[in-house]
């Protein structure tokens, strides 16, 4: 049973905080992913981690819909997906002292990601799949965030971000019979919001981060997976003034993934923050519906 986990992604994430196992797991060349999604937060602001937030009670509702496609890249697997989340956002939190109420619903900034597989991860059709075994596989990835979500510049919280990020990452994942050991390293790179909250210019430091997930393959196609990631860094400067904001954060989740039939499965997906220098915390419930085809499928 094929399942290509690494499309499912979290709903409504942060950029960095993102926890996605089996992101680097290989598939058959010409397999095509229609993905789609709910997830709800509840705490912190987990759009945009750059709005430095005191007391958050907001509770943010998404949707999402994905494409994607695996593809032959130098004899290698990749992956090449895209991601348009439509979100509702309600709630107060403080901002530099004042108290501030939004109620929002709209598009968020599109995400767009292609995987490569550097290593352990050949491109196969689907009859060369079916005797493929993973053992150690190295990969990379570029994921983009473009500024097209809804914004308002009179409002420090909004479901767009108003710049660019673009978040280079590789990883590794490595097979232990039903077990496999999967981490990453990133860093995500912003570019600068020139129309921040009244025409303030808001600069972001990148943010790093290291996510490792233990996953277990279950009968019949079904794993489950518990999932860390780390970030720091991150501190924001507002028209020239370096802000208190350095972010050191710790986040754990759980996944368990399940397939319906060769072209359907579910995923459920929950995480939570343990811990943070700063008050972005949230806490996350999603679940995905899959639908797989092509590659001879």
């Amino acid at each position: 049973m094929l399942v290509a986990s690494g499309l499912l992604v979290g709903v409504s994430r942060a950029r960095a905080q993102e926890m996605e196992p089996r992101s680097y797991s290989n598939a058959p060349v010409g397999l095509n992913f229609l993905v789609a999604g709910y997830g709800e937060t509840r705490g912190g602001l987990a759009f945009d981690s750059s709005v430095p937030l005191t007391n958050p009670q907001l509770t943010t509702s998404s949707t999402l819909l994905a494409y994607g496609r695996v593809l032959d890249f130098l004899g290698q697997s990749a992956k090449l997906t895209i991601i348009v989340p439509y979100s509702e956002l309600s709630g107060s939190a403080d901002y530099a002292g004042e108290a501030l109420r939004r109620d929002v619903s709209g598009f968020a900034d599109p995400v767009f990601k292609l995987s490569v597989n550097l290593h352990g991860a050949p491109a196969l059709s689907l009859r060369e799949f079916a005797a493929y075994e993973q053992d150690l596989i190295v990969g990379a990835s570029l994921r983009v965030s473009a500024p097209l979500g809804q914004y308002d510049d009179r409002k420090a919280v909004n479901l767009g971000t108003n710049r660019w990020s673009f978040k280079p990452e590789v990883g590794i994942s490595q097979a232990l019979g039903r077990w496999t050991l999967e981490g990453t390293a990133a860093a995500t790179l912003f570019t600068d919001n020139k129309d921040f909250f009244n025409g303030n210019r808001r600069s972001q430091d990148p943010l790093y981060s290291l996510s490792g997930h233990v996953i277990y393959s279950f009968a019949a196609g079904i794993w489950g997976s518990l999932d860390a990631t780390y970030f720091a860094g991150g501190r924001t400067t507002l028209d020239g003034t370096q802000g208190s904001d350095l972010q050191q954060n710790w986040r754990f989740g759980a996944t368990l993934a399940f397939p319906m039939t060769i072209h359907h499965s579910i995923k459920l997906y929950g995480s939570s923050g343990v811990s943070a220098r700063t008050g972005n915390n949230f806490d996350l419930l999603g679940i995905a519906w899959q639908y797989r085809w092509g590659a001879g499928l």
